[in-house]
């Protein structure tokens, strides 16, 4: 039984060995190969693969002794790379002949496609190569020379920390052994261990005929590991551009792996993604823009376009980001910085005009797509319907960004219930909204994702002044708190970040409570006034909010005021109410 729905069937003969291989959409379209790894079978791409057969022709097929292609005769020897890259050969001769493909490939499938990708008998075959969870044994093998002739502390520590994530290889090339594992206990257990180690959905790993498949596969490193690793090749090389996509939960390759990769690749495009290894099952949608975007790009003759340049490219190239509040300040500056590392952008934002400009400068600093969109955070109704909107149109957001709020000053017993309702209904509702719907839609959709919510130093910085602002920042401080405690097991990350003062024109959009409206603008000048000789930039803090995103931080302070009082809240609290009694009211 096959998990490739509307598949196309066909063997191919080679090497005494028959490759079952399986299409996927046009074949007047560029073909992708996509490779699969150890102890997997084709059906592990079977995710990637529908999400990429409307634009692509996309082919699979079960490595020898994998799957429903036959095992060679005997298993000793018939598994070295040469053998693996004849089965290439043949497969994409049926498939494509006369017209290179791209190819995709994961785990041992990416290992094998290393050898694809350098050999000279495939040039001019193959148009790029995506590289996921897979080294080139070659490259692998002058990278642990190079760090056994000069070692160094540093380097000494990579050697050690890849040796020991390569615990399995050892074990794979004991005798006997692995055979007896795979057809025994390991084979039963293999598939629950991986779902839960690896946080998939029950039905997340397809094991149609694991125990077999893994039994032969040992033959792949017995045959390929120890004897590349020991005389690696010199000319090994890329001849098609490539693209390395790299798990930083990869619990068997360390990313130091691919420090010295440049030199081998003169094309190269780096992806990272935090996740474990296996991506195929549990980050299909991000694999499949990736592989799409890179792809196009070759075939338009742009593949130098996509090489990295700005700071966290490879982590948010073609990742689909939201913010809310992006007409200016902070939320302009977020959603330009995310633009300029790659990301797709959706600039929100109540005044039309504000986010439309927003979207046109996200698309000059190198955003491949950018859309602007106009929503009220404080209306329930508009929210769910730009929630259905992006979803159908642009897709389910990797990354949101609740920035959009609004100032409100004066002392408590001035501050009316209205003035209450209105603070809280953006500050505090527009966040509760934002991370009910899209981060609803991020955890059904099971692959990950971030809310970054913009608090305040406000949040944990009490002020005679400042009442119910303070309060709405405190409250969205601590949903944060919350949402990342519930949202941790599904791989969404939570970050709060918490501003002092930067200067942004909330300032003189600020509101005063108790005060008359020529009142109200002389405070909101003096206010306007004492941030900017403060001067500290919205761009500073759109670095911010990116860096806690890699970093997956839980609270953020920005600025040194923000950090001061976050450490009086918590080591001196009593200093910080003492300071809010004698502060001067606005």
């Amino acid at each position: 039984m096959t998990l490739l729905k509307g598949a196309r069937e066909r063997q191919v003969h080679t090497g005494g060995v028959e490759l079952c291989v399986a299409e996927l959409g046009d074949a007047a379209r560029p073909t992708l190969v996509l490779v699969h790894g150890y102890p997997d079978s084709k059906e592990v791409w079977s995710e990637v693969a529908a999400r990429l057969a409307d634009r692509f022709h996309v082919v699979l097929y079960d490595v020898r002794g994998h799957g429903r292609s036959t095992a060679p005769k005997p298993l000793r020897g018939g598994f070295t790379l040469e053998k693996l890259t004849d089965d290439f050969l043949a497969v994409i001769d049926a498939v494509s002949p006369g017209r290179p493909v791209h190819v995709v490939g994961h785990d041992w499938g990416s290992v094998q496609s290393w050898e694809f990708a350098t050999v000279k008998r495939t040039e001019g075959r193959i148009a790029s190569f995506t590289s996921m969870s897979g080294p080139s044994l070659d490259h692998f093998g002058h990278w642990i020379d190079r760090r056994l002739k000069r070692p160094t502390p540093r380097r000494v520590g990579q050697l050690l920390g890849q040796g020991a994530k390569s615990w399995y290889v050892y074990l794979l090339h004991t005798p006997v052994l692995p055979e007896l594992a795979w057809r025994g206990p390991l084979g039963k257990l293999w598939p629950g261990i991986l779902r839960r180690a690896e946080k998939l959905p029950a039905d997340g790993y397809p094991t149609p005929s694991l125990p077999t498949d893994a039994a032969r596969g040992a033959w792949l490193y017995r045959d390929n590991v120890r004897a590349r690793l020991r005389r690696p090749r010199t000319d090994a090389h890329a001849h098609a551009p490539v693209q390395l996509i790299t798990p930083l939960g990869d619990a068997f390759l360390s990313e130091k792996l691919y420090d010295d990769l440049e030199q081998w690749v003169p094309q190269l495009t780096r992806r990272t993604l935090p996740a474990k290894h296996w991506i195929p099952r549990s980050r299909p949608d991000q694999l499949a823009s990736w592989i799409t975007d890179f792809v196009t790009s070759v075939e338009d003759g742009r593949s130098q376009a996509v090489q990295p340049t700005g700071k966290y490219t490879d982590r948010f190239g073609g990742q689909l980001v939201l913010v809310t509040g992006a007409g200016s300040g902070i939320g302009r500056a977020t959603a330009c910085a995310f633009a300029g590392a790659g990301a797709r952008v959706v600039a929100v934002d109540r005044d039309a005009e504000a986010a439309a400009r927003t979207a046109e400068l996200s698309r000059r600093l190198g955003a491949p797509e950018a859309w602007a969109e106009t929503a009220d955070v404080s209306d329930e109704q508009a929210m769910e319907k730009l929630a259905d909107k992006v979803a159908a149109e642009y897709g389910v957001v990797d990354v949101l960004v609740n920035n959009a709020g609004i100032g409100l000053g004066g002392s408590f017993f001035d501050t009316t219930p209205e003035d209450w309702k209105k603070v809280l209904d953006v500050n505090l509702w527009g966040v509760i909204h934002g991370c009910r719907l899209f981060g609803k839609q991020m955890a059904e959709r099971g692959q990950g994702g971030h809310i970054v919510n913009t608090a305040s130093a406000a949040a944990y910085q009490p002020s005679r002044a400042l009442p119910a602002y303070s309060t709405s920042k405190a409250a969205v401080l601590m949903l944060s708190e919350c949402l990342r405690a519930e949202l941790a097991g599904r791989g969404i990350g939570v970050s709060a970040i918490c501003p002092g003062f930067v200067n942004t024109n909330i300032t003189s959009t600020a509101r005063f409570a108790g005060v008359d409206a020529d009142e109200e603008k002389r405070r909101q000048k003096r206010a306007a006034r004492l941030y900017g000789l403060r001067n500290y930039p919205p761009e500073k803090v759109a670095d911010a909010i990116l860096r806690a995103v890699v970093r997956n931080e839980a609270v953020v302070p920005v600025t040194a005021e923000a950090r001061g009082t976050r450490l009086l809240s918590r080591f001196a609290p009593r200093a910080l109410r003492a300071i809010a009694r004698l502060e001067p009211p606005l």
